[in-house]
């Protein structure tokens, strides 16, 4: 008996799906929920498993394509015994191409999108060595791999390329677009001194860490004194919506996380009720879901205001771009050692440029500033969040 392969609920709001890739081919032997599929949308990668043991019958999707939620990928022979083993593969509508094999190495680690790159350009994933974490193969790796020597007169090497948008690339593209053209969005800088800071983490770290299986890192302090300071300045945890303004009575902070895919949001939920370590240890697993492509659409909706790191690429100073609907975003960057002037004396420092990107729609320049100068005050005396005075 045959059993359809369907696209399931990809989410709230989220119809649409392309596939990503193939993981086997017709006539391959599976496993009742082993993977068949993966499917990316505009804000995560799903798997497909197989809904029954038994072989491959038919791939209808070819990879690349759009599919709606419902959509019939393929079907699985329940129970027939496969023709030959296979490993993962292209859809059947690709054209059977001659190639020299190559041997396989466990070891290598990439995403789906780098290995659907290297596998349209024949690029050897075991001659690369991977940036991303881990080793892992990113998709600029297996890009940078397959770019030609520049074309001289006696060559007709392509110098240009061009490769499809994901869905989540253009879903960034669009909605940061949108913001711009909505939301008047202004910025406001101020600098941190970093000193108290480091001295708390270097003496209770280890403590820490023993006690909670997680390091005391800055962007729990940070969410911390983000909380403090919505609180004092309710109108940049609010939003609008229509001709009301919406008020925020919770605290739900959007930490911005960077994958291989892209820039996305996940959302810390009820930061004000949260320790220290409850806080580090949120941003830590939905971390590593982003990374592994397994976030859902919940865990990336519903967000009251947005925290970005850039300086953990090393930016220096930043202008951050509201996540809408929400009316603000805080934007860390690089800690950089600086002379500055401390009671008439000239002395160096670990110094910290934040931002706050805000609507000023709603949010007026006197109440920006109050809240950058809350955050600083609290972070340069952390006794302060420690003790919630």
């Amino acid at each position: 008996m045959s059993i359809n392969v369907v696209v399931p609920p990809l989410g709230e709001s989220v119809s649409e799906a392309t596939i990503a890739k193939w993981h086997k081919k017709p006539g391959d032997a599976v496993k009742i929920d082993e993977l068949l599929v993966e499917l990316e949308t505009d804000k995560v990668t799903l798997e497909v498993n197989s809904p029954a043991n038994g072989k491959v019958e038919e791939v209808l999707v070819s990879e690349g394509s759009s599919v709606s939620v419902g959509a019939i990928l393929g079907k699985i022979a329940e129970g027939a015994v496969a023709a030959t083993p296979s490993v993962a593969s292209a859809p059947a509508s690709q054209p059977v191409v001659t190639t020299i094999s190559q041997p396989v190495n466990a070891s290598i680690i990439t995403s789906p999108a780098a290995g659907k790159i290297a596998q349209d350009k024949g690029v050897n994933l075991a001659s690369i060595q991977g940036s991303g974490k881990d080793n892992r193969i990113t998709k600029g790796d297996v890009l940078n791999a397959s770019v030609a020597p520049v074309a001289t007169a006696a060559s007709n090497v392509v110098r240009e390329e061009r490769v499809k948008m994901t869905k989540l690339r253009k879903t960034i593209a669009d909605r940061l677009k949108y913001s711009q053209n909505t939301a008047a969005i202004l910025t406001t800088f101020n600098e941190v001194d970093m000193s108290e800071v480091f001295r708390i983490r270097k003496q209770y770290q280890e403590q820490f860490m023993e006690k909670h299986g997680v390091k005391l890192g800055f962007m729990s302090i940070f969410a911390k004194a983000v909380v403090k300071a919505l609180k004092d300045i309710p109108a940049i945890n609010a939003e609008i919506d229509g001709e009301e303004i919406v008020y925020k009575n919770y605290y739900d902070l959007g930490i911005a996380v960077g994958t291989d895919q892209g820039l996305v949001v996940p959302v810390v939920r009820n930061v004000d009720q949260m320790s220290f370590s409850d806080i580090e240890k949120g941003i830590a697993a939905l971390g590593k879901k982003a990374r592994d492509g397994k976030l859902t659409m919940a865990d990336m909706s519903g967000a009251t205001f947005s925290i970005t790191n850039g300086g953990t690429y090393g930016s220096l100073l930043s202008t951050p771009i509201i996540n809408p609907p929400q009316s603000g975003i805080l934007g860390m960057h690089n800690i950089v050692e600086r002379p500055i002037a401390v009671n008439g004396q000239v002395v160096i420092r670990p110094m910290m440029y934040i931002a706050l990107s805000y609507d000023h729609r709603i949010v007026d320049g006197k109440e920006a500033v109050t809240f950058l100068v809350k955050i600083k005050q609290m972070v340069e005396n952390p006794e302060k969040l420690l003790f919630d005075l």
